[in-house]
Parts: structure tokens; sequence; C-alpha cells
């Protein structure tokens, strides 16, 4: 399930292998965009904004996805065997002299003036893992909403960008916070988000994904339905959060987070 830190990680990634390379070839398998010829372009720079992923292209376009809850991106050398997945899931294909970069189940592909980026990403909140991190405006966003329930207002990307149902959960259990509360409940809002901000920080240059610190059990409650907790062995619980369709399942411990 992509977050913050994998987009950060595979934006670091494709900017590394495609930034200042020409575009051989740009395949493009959306209905929109499958007459588009990119070839000749170059890769100025590919930059998170928290799930969004925008390749800034030197003609003064934008290529933007997004990964939603299953796209990924792929490098591969030339000639070598494709292996995310089945042809028919994918949405993109860029082609350097050196790289070959393959976007798989993709839910969003496309092409804008580079100037026009706030269109698709300006209603995102700050970025935790960008240079526009800033506590406080997350803080005053998070508390327009008083009486909304904590973990569905840190899941939402117009309050922080970057944090996903793994690090609402995790986040909020660390610091012994019943998710369903109302925002305006609780005391130590601001210690939530920098926990948030830690985990995510630390995981982005990793292509794991460990909130505990150790990788044997990466999770203190996210994906644990049923399992005893870790601090006390009581069984973790799920429960459904949120408004349709953007409702997530969130997990908890009844005991650590009262």
């Amino acid at each position: 399930m992509p977050e913050g830190d994998t987009v950060w990680l595979a934006a670091h990634r494709l900017d590394q292998a495609l930034s200042g390379e020409v575009l051989l070839s740009a395949d493009l398998r959306v209905p929109a965009l499958a007459t588009v010829d990119l070839a000749g372009c170059t890769v100025r720079e590919v930059v998170p904004r928290g799930k969004h992923l925008l390749f800034r292209l030197d003609d003064g376009r934008t290529l933007h996805t997004h990964f939603r809850m299953e796209g990924s991106w792929h490098l591969y050398r030339p000639g070598a065997r494709w292996h995310g997945g089945p042809d028919h899931e994918v949405r993109a294909v860029l082609r350097t002299e050196p790289w070959v970069a393959v976007g798989y189940r993709l839910p969003v592909v496309e092409l804008l003036p580079t100037d026009r980026e706030h269109e698709v990403v300006g209603h995102l909140g700050p970025d935790l893992l960008g240079p526009d991190w800033d506590l406080d405006e997350a803080l005053r966003r998070l508390k327009a909403d008083p009486a909304r329930e904590v973990a569905d207002a840190l899941r939402d990307q117009r309050n922080l960008a970057g944090i996903g149902n793994i690090y609402a959960c995790e986040s909020l259990f660390i610091c012994g916070v019943d998710p369903f509360r109302p925002v305006n409940t609780v005391d130590d809002l601001a210690e939530v988000v920098r926990t948030a901000h830690r985990l995510l920080t630390r995981n982005a240059p990793r292509p794991s994904q460990a909130t505990t610190g150790d990788e044997r059990r990466p999770h203190y409650v996210h994906g644990r339905r049923g399992r005893p907790c870790y601090r006390c062995g009581t069984a973790i619980r799920m429960r459904e959060q949120g408004q349709r369709p953007q409702s997530r399942m969130t997990f908890w411990c009844p005991t650590c987070q009262r």
C-alpha cells in the first residue's frame, strides 16, 4: 500500500535514473494520451508531492501520476524482462538510452503545463517529506474540523500530505491515542504529527517499511487484527472508519489507546 515514504523513494530512484536523460519514446496507455509523442523531451527532474509523482520535462510540461492503492513504477535496463505485473496493467512506459521506466496500475496518468501543477497538487497540505513541511500549518488544518475523528483527519491529504493508513494507525498507537477520538480532544496532537513525521523520514530511504524498529515484526497494529498487542497482549481490533469510498480499515489496541 503506497504511502508518502514509498512515493518519495520511487521519485528519488526515478530522478536518479531519468534526470537529464532524453526520452526515446513515451507510451502512455490511457485514452486521452494515447497519441502523445514525448520523444526528444528531456526529463528535468522527478519530484514527489505527497502521494503524487511529477515528471517535469524541458518543454514546459509535467507528466503527473498517482499511485493510490496499487500503483507502482519499476526501472529496467533496456532488453530486461519486466516483472511488475501483467502487460495489461502497464499504464506508462518511458524509454531512455540507459533506462526503461514502467508504471503499473496507475489510476492517474495525465499531462499538463508545469506552471499549472497547482491544479493537481495545490489542494494538498504540507508534505511531511517535502521542503515545504510546516508543523504549525498542518496542525491548523487538522484543528479546522475539531469534531472529526483523529485518524480520519490524519489521512486527509488536504491536511498534511504523505500519511496513509499505516502511518495514521501506527502513530496513534505509539502516542496512545484512540483513533476514533475527535481532534479537539487529543491533548498532544503535535506529538502525533511529529511521530508520523519521524517514522516517514526514517523509512523514506529504505525499501522496507517498519514502524517498530524491527523488520521481523514491522507494525504495532496495522494489519494485525486479532493478534496480541506487543505491549499489553490485548487482541488488536479493526473497524471501518471514514466516509466511503475514502473509508479505511483502522487498526488499534483498545487497552493501549484509550
